[in-house]
């Protein structure tokens, strides 16, 4: 994944406001942080550095979901692309050389599709995380490097995320009919002497693979349009945005 790079300016102003947290040696909602050159609004409270952290992470989310959650968002976007998990592609590879690995290959598409049709449904979810990220957590954010703010909420919500998001996949792969076409796949191979078997727990680690690289789509989404906003003044569409990032 390629690292963002944001504007010496804006990161100046991050240290800044990083600066106040610690000499303050303690956070609170009222505290106001010192002005910040090139910012044409004033001071900014801590409090409006947090909901700002949370506006572009929303922002994130939204853009992700506009981006991904739709036909081809997975299946031909070569950065999220799902591929079949390993004992499958290694099958699948294998097959295509006899011109065998049309099942597989169509469990691949679904598999997508699948991630296409759950991110949308997930963002309950991602909103629910954002907004129940503290004040010390935000401004502890505005202290941290490129990408923050999605890194935060990567490492605090994506263990609670994969629990809630994999009942979501598991039903979008029903939908796409992933499940029936691995579940016919299993049934063909069992009937084929020497052919490699698929354990029981293979329809689960399916699933898990599809929610580890849906979040994982998720997240780098959101990171690009966080990297946009601390860049581009054209992507702070709010009066927030502007004046935490402007």
């Amino acid at each position: 994944m390629t690292k963002n790079t944001f504007s010496a300016p804006v990161s100046r102003r991050f240290l800044m406001l990083g600066a106040a947290g610690v000499l303050s040696g303690c956070v609170t909602d009222g505290m106001t942080l010192p002005n910040i050159p090139g910012n044409s609004t004033g001071a900014l409270s801590e409090a409006d550095a947090a909901a700002g952290i949370r506006a572009a992470l929303n922002n994130g989310v939204g853009s992700a979901i506009s981006t991904i959650g739709v036909r081809d968002g997975f299946l031909r976007n070569p950065q999220i692309h799902i591929p079949l998990p390993g004992f499958l592609q290694d099958m699948q590879s294998s097959l295509s050389r006899l011109g065998l690995s049309g099942p597989l290959d169509t469990l691949e598409t679904q598999l997508n599709r699948g991630a296409e049709t759950a991110v949308p449904r997930a963002r309950r979810i991602f909103v629910d995380a954002i907004s129940s990220m503290s004040i010390n957590d935000a401004i502890g954010v505005v202290r941290g490097g490129n990408n923050a703010a999605t890194d935060y909420l990567k490492s605090r919500t994506f263990s609670p995320l994969t629990n809630l998001f994999t009942p979501i996949m598991s039903n979008a792969l029903q939908e796409t009919g992933a499940i029936r076409t691995f579940d016919q796949l299993t049934a063909s191979l069992k009937s084929i002497p020497l052919a490699p078997q698929l354990g029981a727990d293979a329809k689960t680690d399916l699933i898990r693979h599809g929610v580890q690289y849906g979040l994982d789509g998720m997240f780098l989404y959101i990171a690009k349009e966080e990297a946009a906003i601390r860049s581009n003044p054209a992507k702070r569409t709010s009066e927030i945005l502007r004046r935490v990032f402007g």
